[in-house]
């Protein structure tokens, strides 16, 4: 386990109030599984540039929960350009009665996907290896998010084919992005939303994306 554990799992719950997140009952033992698993993982694959176990807490799981309300009346979510399974682990552990596939083209993130998918033994994952471009699923997505992924230009782009018609995008940025907002194509609606996360975070933004051709 990690060190000072108990010290982490205070954070965790004191975080996961302070967003009014208490109600997802989400798994702080499962969740502080993944930050150790990432810890241990990380020395050998460079998954992360953050290394620290708290700032871990802050800066991938709290952060990654900050859009847990926006994501759980979804039954079918892609997560593109995942990486080490953010924001797509956290949210799968938070939300048990949605089913994620977490896409990224980097062999060794997703080998430590599927690897803590295991460990977890979450049964509402897939982890698919390929660059979203090539990537056919069986259906289409109702939602699908990004955390670091690309402009929202090019995360839309990119994606279409991916999404149901009536389906939405969701990308998560620091700022308003008020320049990536504007250069959208104008069949595309977006609302910028607020995201509730500790200072320590930063100021967060979930960009809420959908056609207007329907």
């Amino acid at each position: 386990m990690i060190k000072n554990s108990g010290e982490f799992q205070s954070i965790l719950t004191s975080g996961l109030e302070a967003m009014g997140l208490s109600t997802l009952q989400a798994p702080t033992d499962r969740l502080l599984l993944f930050i150790e698993e990432l810890i241990r993982w990380n020395k050998v694959y460079n998954l992360t540039a953050i290394r620290n176990p708290d700032d871990m807490i802050y800066k991938h799981i709290l952060d990654s929960l900050s859009i847990a309300e926006r994501v759980k009346s979804r039954r079918y979510v892609l997560d593109v350009g995942t990486g080490a399974g953010l924001p797509g682990i956290p949210l799968a552990l938070a939300l048990p009665a949605t089913h994620f596939t977490l896409l990224d083209s980097n062999h060794k993130k997703t080998r430590f996907i599927i690897h803590i998918v295991g460990k977890l033994s979450l049964t509402n994952v897939q982890v698919v290896c390929s660059r979203v471009e090539q990537f056919q699923p069986p259906y289409p997505y109702d939602l699908i998010v990004s955390r670091a992924y690309a402009s929202l230009a090019g995360f839309v782009t990119s994606t279409q084919h991916l999404c149901k018609k009536d389906g939405r995008w969701l990308a998560m940025k620091g700022n308003r992005p008020e320049a990536e907002m504007n250069a959208l194509n104008p069949e595309f609606m977006c609302t910028s939303h607020s995201l509730k996360v500790p200072a320590r975070i930063g100021e967060r933004h979930a960009i809420e994306i959908q056609t207007s051709l329907h």
